[in-house]
């Protein structure tokens, strides 16, 4: 490493200290500097080999100077390191062509390793400019400083510089929709349409309809041509929600654009070309789904080129202040009067298992300012709309029949929480079948892995007929193959 030289740029003595002691231990020169000014004399006169800076500097935002930097020195890797832990943050330093964004406090074998890359990177020659700067600034709504989240962000903040096909896992109430909309407005397509469509609130007989479209007299009922999601989002991105509930015709479609890069409408012959970024998400899992056959293997793939996987919130409880100041600030923005809560009932806050993850959260919170007359939030109220609200705490379900009354309270509380989701609104039609689908599959799983795919055993077991089970086999996608037991 001899000769190999960092520039280390922060107004703060301490960081510069520990980060120039560390960087000499691991074998590398380094020259430091407070503010903007400096960074750009020495990177101008073409001094270091990397480049590590604060974004906020006594006389200037770093932002403001890299592009200048970047344009006299293409091949320098420049390091992003701030306190700003957000995603917009992770997103500008992608678009100023950082090598990597370090969010603070960070571990400092971290950052040797981050700077060991950027050293490999800058000898083979590959530091690229990307030129695309935005003055994009609104707020986003992804919330959160813990170390879960400064992960994600660094994720999104390099896919929004890609066209990639993106598959989003997470639990419901993660914020699925939220990330692929980050990755829509800030990526390349942002100045194209965002369509987003939900798998399990459509129909299945509908499905194929609303992606592809369909011409005048398809079917019945058709009585003029319609555009489906993928020729409305044309230039865009299109986003394929809960993409586990797609029914398999559908899927083998959607395989075939995938494949082909273009589609025909039902009931249409002339082929249409796909010019859309398709981003999906799921809260299930897909490869449990393929082992029993009720999602493609090769879809899969081809959908999962890049993977966001967000973390549950009981993964992250630190975001919890944060989020509540957030939701705080949104409600009071509608009308909501403005609260306190107190540091007591954040803790308790805290101290939840959170099934509903942010979304959960958030109800709590908006009921919270509506309903209740103090200006100060203790611990009480928050524990009395906890034991209200929240689902039934997972208990053991050993399928004895005196047991299934919880699954029946369970399912009473989820369908409350789930009509409470929708504020004023009501959820789409189609409950009662996705609600019996939901339910159904599992079960009629369940009892096939428990017989070793014996249709006939399996039917006894839940008490229908072998054509019966079948017929909801077919309906429910669930692949008709014996399973090893």
């Amino acid at each position: 490493m001899a000769g190999e030289t960092i520039l280390v740029i922060d107004d703060d003595a301490a960081v510069r200290t520990v980060l120039t002691r560390a960087l000499m231990q691991a074998g590398y020169d380094v020259r430091t500097g407070a503010n903007a000014a400096a960074m750009w004399e020495m990177a101008a006169a073409g001094e270091g080999d990397v480049l590590i800076t604060d974004v906020v500097l006594p006389d200037a935002e770093a932002f403001e100077v890299l592009p200048r930097i970047r344009k006299r020195r293409p091949e320098l890797p420049v390091i992003i390191m701030s306190a700003r832990n957000t995603v917009m943050t992770a997103i500008r330093a992608a678009e100023r062509g950082a090598f990597e964004y370090v969010p603070k406090p960070f571990d400092l074998s971290e950052m040797l390793d981050v700077v060991r890359r950027a050293m490999e990177q800058r000898q083979r020659g590959l530091t690229e400019h990307n030129g695309r700067v935005g003055e994009r600034e609104e707020r986003l709504p992804l919330i959160g400083r813990s170390r879960a989240m400064q992960e994600i962000y660094r994720v999104i903040a390099r896919l929004t510089q890609t066209d990639l096909t993106v598959m989003i896992l997470g639990e419901s109430g993660t914020g699925k929709e939220l990330v692929a909309r980050v990755l829509h407005e800030y990526g390349k397509r942002r100045h194209g349409p965002f369509i987003a469509v939900n798998m399990a609130a459509i129909p299945r007989e509908l499905i194929e309809s609303e992606l592809f479209g369909h011409e005048k007299g398809a079917f019945t009922g058709a009585v003029a041509r319609h555009a489906g999601c993928f020729e409305r989002a044309r230039g865009g991105t299109l986003f394929l929600d809960e993409i586990g509930d797609m029914p398999m015709e559908a899927q083998t479609r959607l395989l075939r654009v995938l494949q082909e890069g273009e589609f025909t409408t039902v009931g249409g012959v002339r082929p249409i070309r796909a010019d859309v970024r398709i981003i999906a998400a799921t809260h299930r899992d897909l490869k449990q789904l393929i082992a029993t056959g009720q999602f493609r293997e090769d879809l899969f793939y081809r959908l999962n080129v890049a993977t966001v996987r967000l973390p549950p919130l009981r993964e992250r409880l630190e975001d919890i202040p944060d989020l509540v100041a957030h939701f705080i600030e949104e409600a009071v923005s509608e009308g909501l009067p403005r609260k306190h809560f107190t540091p007591a009932a954040l803790d308790r806050l805290r101290q939840h298992r959170w099934p509903g993850n942010v979304r959960e959260l958030e109800n709590i919170v908006r009921r919270i300012l509506a309903i209740h007359a103090e200006e100060e939030i203790g611990p009480e109220i928050v524990e009395a709309e906890l034991e209200e609200f929240a689902p039934a705490q997972a208990e053991a379900i050993t399928g004895e029949e005196g047991d299934l009354s919880q699954l029946s309270a369970y399912a009473e509380r989820w369908l409350q929480a789930h009509f409470a989701r929708h504020g004023e609104d009501l959820p789409p039609p189609g409950l009662y079948q996705r609600v019996m689908r939901e339910v159904e599959r599992p079960l009629i799983a369940a009892a096939l892995a428990a017989t070793g795919g014996n249709q006939v055993k399996a039917a006894q077991l839940l008490g229908i007929n072998r054509n019966t089970l079948r017929a909801h086999m077919k309906a429910l996608n669930i692949d008709m193959v014996k399973l090893p037991r």
